[in-house]
């Protein structure tokens, strides 16, 4: 898909972050883009920019781990706009630290916004989209941490790995059906994101009892958002996405200098090594890339 003009667009996780550069991009390129997000404030904020750029545009609240959700965010963008010819799901969130200190709580929310909220999002609209019989395409967010051994966030890692094989197992499906749906899958490094602040958008009923404040802590938040200030913006992998769409390329990597850890993980794999952690090699690259 190359002709972008007056095609209707679909993103979760679309009031800030990465969702947000999509959209504005969606809007330079003339399309009606449906805004989706769960924070009421900060979608009504970007709704009113888009518009004031001259966007026409539709903002929706949705909880994208809420399959109902998920479905009302289709029959409303088809409802309003008639057709849907692009869709982000790229609503995404990260807690928990290894797979037995995350809480239950932790788990329950990053499966069901990470890894569910692209099922629904799969599940829901692309039966939809093939019925169209136009071009469309789909873009899953993934992260980079889908593609290397697990480490930090257990529950982050997992839901990014299976993000990655979700959105495998939809590209193969749509090549054997001859569909002129295509999928991608967005695996981007560090970006500038509100991911830092991402507790605010917890529900309450999944919240952890207050976290204890040490220095060790502290001094860890400090330096990922000093990372997270230096890291690329979300306009810039917005434009790589757009290439990728046009050039029908499934992996979409924003960061080339993430290839090597990426190859790192798969020479082990090939040797049948044990895993062995990629922290080295992924903090050569963030100073690399600061």
């Amino acid at each position: 898909m190359r002709d972008f003009k007056g095609k209707v667009a679909v993103i979760t996780g679309a009031a800030s972050g990465i969702g947000k550069g999509m959209a504005e991009r969606c809007v330079q390129e003339g399309m009606k883009v449906v805004l989706a997000d769960i924070g009421e404030a900060e979608l009504a904020m970007t709704e009113a920019e888009l518009k004031a750029a001259g966007g026409t545009v539709l903002a929706l609240r949705t909880d994208v781990s809420k399959r109902g959700d998920m479905e009302a965010l289709a029959h409303r963008a088809f409802d309003v706009f008639g057709a849907v010819h692009l869709l982000c799901n790229n609503a995404g969130v990260a807690a928990g630290g290894a797979p037995w200190e995350a809480t239950w709580n932790d788990w329950e929310w990053v499966v069901g916004v990470n890894l569910w909220g692209a099922i629904h999002g799969v599940k829901v609209f692309t039966p939809l989209m093939m019925a169209q019989n136009v071009e469309c395409h789909i873009i899953n967010t993934a992260s980079a941490a889908g593609l290397v051994a697990g480490s930090g966030s257990g529950p982050y890692a997992v839901t990014k790995h299976a993000v990655v094989a979700l959105s495998e197992s939809l590209y193969l499906a749509l090549q054997q059906r001859k569909s002129l749906v295509r999928a991608s899958v967005l695996c981007p490094g560090m970006v500038r994101t509100n991911i830092g602040e991402i507790e605010r958008a917890r529900p309450e009923e999944l919240r952890n009892a207050s976290v204890e404040k040490t220095t060790e802590r502290e001094a860890g938040l400090a330096a990922f958002k000093t990372l997270l200030d230096r890291a690329m913006s979300p306009g810039r992998v917005a434009d790589v996405v757009f290439e990728a769409i046009g050039d029908e390329r499934f992996y979409i990597l924003p960061h080339p200098e993430w290839i090597e850890a990426v190859r790192l993980r798969t020479d082990q794999l090939l040797s049948m090594e044990n895993p062995v952690s990629p922290a080295a090699t992924i903090m050569k690259i963030l100073n690399h890339s600061s």
